[in-house]
């Protein structure tokens, strides 16, 4: 199957190329983790990544369509990453208005984010004492790449900031991830 097939709207060659290429998205996936998701999201996220370099291949440009996909791919996941990682907070961090019920004529727009407050301030303790617990147990250069990567940063950035090679900031993100499942596992018991 050539993509091109599949960039013309060929839905079978499409159906075909994702079945070809699903190897792919699995294995961009895995060394990541999305807050608040599982595994599934992030295929998911590479699916669509990999339907949009499908769509959007020009082989005439002189790249490997796998090479394409793969950056096609990686780019959605890191997005999806990075929005969860952006509005994990957004929730504890807002403020529950005792007066916000039906305002605007339209009690449903509201309601999702009214909840329990007696609910609200146990999660927001929750959540202090796991951000606790999490940088008590990181180093200082692993603590400053946290902050830089929920600031969006890539790692070239971080390193550049921090005067540090690019594999350190790798490395020290994998420590965090580490760190971080040892923390939850930690909380759970």
């Amino acid at each position: 199957m050539d993509c091109r097939d599949g960039k013309k709207g060929n839905l079978a060659a499409e159906d075909a190329l994702v079945t070809e290429y699903a190897w792919l998205v699995r294995a961009c996936s895995r060394p990541y983790y999305l807050a608040g998701g599982d595994s599934e999201d992030l295929i998911q996220e590479g699916m669509l990544g990999l339907l949009s370099a499908i769509r959007t291949f020009n082989p005439e440009k002189g790249a490997k369509f796998t090479t394409y996909a793969e950056f096609c791919i990686r780019r959605r996941i890191y997005n999806a990453i990075k929005t969860a990682s952006a509005n994990k907070h957004t929730p504890l961090n807002s403020y529950i208005s005792l007066e916000s019920p039906g305002i605007h004529g339209d009690s449903t727009q509201n309601a999702a984010f009214l909840r329990d407050p007696e609910d609200f301030l146990i999660a927001r303790e929750q959540a202090g004492e796991i951000e606790k617990l999490l940088y008590g147990a990181l180093s200082r250069f692993e603590s400053c790449v946290l902050e830089l990567f929920f600031e969006g940063m890539s790692y070239k950035d971080m390193a550049l900031r921090l005067n540090k090679p690019n594999k350190s900031i790798d490395n020290a993100v994998q420590r965090i991830r580490k760190k971080l499942s040892q923390v939850f596992t930690q909380e759970r018991n």
